[in-house]
């Protein structure tokens, strides 16, 4: 058997760029990155020049950030739902138009402080449409053995960007201005349009018609909102990232309070975080064969907040940029660990839709981080936010520190659980609303493990789009129960029974397990009739 050798032994993290697709589209996604972080530091220092307030710097980054938040969810959908090549072409020309307008007002002398904060939440916005995007994609370009590597690879491009992003921003600001950085990314933003212009991609075909926009958010949003072992990885994110933004947000004032200190050192001092990340990211799948997520998350967390603390007192530019790849080794192994669990506990059919909001959370905590210290700083000092933040960061591990990554560890993978039934009457795609009654006969003494074993069939139907779900005990007969749910039409059952994973396959024969007859239980579909008023 090769499943044990394949997790003692892992495949080293650039083997999916053997294949030339994936590789394509990760040289793309590598070069976008870098354009993101060029015009980040470009922003964040432009801003400097504009204004000396903190909350202003650091609204820099929220405003880059928060467009996920708002947008994750629909782009999500999007992503699930349409031709994706089109999507992540028409994402590129959208961050080159607004390349080119800030390169333009910055030429003219027309941009202020709020012109630069919605520019570049406009840019946010282009974000906020690819990310989800690629993290869908990600699955379907490698064999399963090798996304982790395919994961790892994702993290190195946006830290290798964030390497070579700052430096490149930096040597144009000091030689021409912010104005030509702008100007580069939307040259590069136009060039990566139209190299996904030669890529053939053949759209996933079902027998069924695709998703609607509205309903494809309902259903995204409810698998969220029943899927316990995620809602403990978005606390995770949320913590983490709301307090540990706060170096970043408040990188260029920290770099200003150094002697003699311009742009280049700022940009020191974010390119060694991210040749700090981009080393870790290579080692993360031997670190993974000896620690467990969750404790390479408390060291991460607790090598961040350390280094937080020294930055902010250090006397000299060289010791912050030696300290800065520690953040960035602490920062990626936190990002990658509660990426590759939200991966695991998220099927193929609503990946972008989870991802987006896994996205959405870091995001958004990464906004209301930067917003929230920078009004720390303004109040107090950069040094004391920062050692607030780093403070919060050890609280937030001590409250949340019985909360597991990966508690269920279900398999998720694709199975076929199901035919469609054979029907005796005429029905519509989109007649409905469908009632589906099964009858179970358990024995009375099992009643309690029948009704765990209800309360987690629950959860699993509504994960997969049920609108609604009930359980009824038989007030004669005490072994009979009957599971009811809905579905909103007979396409949407159709498709919902699609989604079949492993742990729904492995769920059901339990059920069958508990059932007293031989036969399996009773399955009854009614769907609305219309009535004549």
């Amino acid at each position: 058997m090769t499943a044990p050798a394949t997790s003692t032994t892992p495949l080293p993290a650039w083997t999916p760029l053997k294949q030339p697709l994936f590789r394509m589209l990760w040289s793309t996604w590598l070069t976008a990155n870098i354009c993101m972080w060029m015009n980040d530091v470009a922003a964040a220092w432009l801003m400097t020049s504009l204004s000396s307030s903190p909350v202003l710097v650091a609204l820099v980054q929220a405003a880059s950030t928060l467009p996920v938040f708002l947008l994750g969810v629909p782009c999500g959908a999007l992503a699930d739902i349409v031709d994706r090549r089109r999507f992540f072409i028409a994402t590129q020309f959208w961050v080159a138009a607004v390349a080119i307008t800030l390169s333009l007002t910055t030429f003219l002398g027309l941009l202020t402080p709020g012109l630069l904060l919605t520019l570049t939440f406009a840019y946010g916005i282009g974000l906020a449409m690819r990310w989800p995007l690629f993290a869908a994609l990600i699955p379907t370009l490698v064999p399963r053995a090798e996304l982790p590597g395919a994961l790892v690879l994702n993290a190195v491009a946006m830290n290798l960007s964030r390497v070579i992003g700052p430096i490149v921003a930096g040597g144009i600001i000091a030689a021409a201005g912010s104005g030509y950085v702008f100007l580069l990314n939307a040259v590069l933003s136009v060039a990566i349009g139209l190299l996904l212009l030669t890529w053939r991609h053949q759209q996933k075909i079902s027998s069924l018609p695709g998703e609607r926009f509205f309903g494809a958010i309902r259903v995204g949003l409810q698998y969220v909102r029943q899927s316990p072992e995620l809602h403990i990885i978005m606390l995770r994110v949320f913590t983490f990232f709301t307090l540990s933004t706060a170096l970043l947000a408040l990188l260029p004032l920290v770099a200003r309070r150094f002697p003699g200190a311009g742009a280049g050192t700022f940009t020191l001092l974010l390119a060694s975080m991210g040749a700090g990340a981009v080393l870790a990211a290579f080692l993360l799948p031997y670190v993974r064969q000896h620690l467990p997520r969750d404790t390479l998350l408390l060291y991460g967390t607790l090598l961040h907040a350390a280094i937080t603390v020294l930055v902010a007192h250090v006397p000299s530019p060289w010791l912050a940029a030696v300290l800065m790849p520690l953040a960035g080794m602490a920062w990626i192994s936190v990002a990658n660990s509660l990426t590759v669990s939200a991966q695991a506990a998220l099927p193929d059919w609503v990946r972008a839709r989870g991802m987006s909001i896994h996205q959405m959370t870091m995001m958004g905590s990464s906004a209301l981080g930067a917003a929230l210290w920078g009004q720390v700083a303004s109040i107090s000092s950069v040094p004391t936010a920062l050692t607030i933040a780093a403070g919060c960061a050890l609280l937030g591990l001590l409250l949340t520190r019985r909360l597991t990554l990966g508690i269920h560890n279900e398999d998720k993978s694709p199975v076929r659980l199901w035919q469609a039934p054979e029907v005796a009457i005429d029905i519509e795609p989109d007649q409905g609303p469908v009632l589906i009654m099964v009858e179970y006969r358990i024995d009375p003494s099992r009643a309690e493990e029948f009704a765990q074993l209800m309360r987690e069939t629950r959860r699993s139907r509504l994960r997969n789009g049920a609108l609604s779900w009930e359980l009824f005990h038989d007030t004669a007969e005490p072994g009979v129960y009957i599971e009811q749910f809905t579905d909103s039409s007979w396409l949407e059952y159709l498709r919902r029974n699609e989604r079949g994973t492993a742990a729904d396959l492995s769920l059901r024969d339990r059920r069958h397990e508990l059932h007293l007859e031989t036969a399996p239980p009773r399955i009854r579909r009614f769907i609305a009739a219309p009535v004549a008023r």
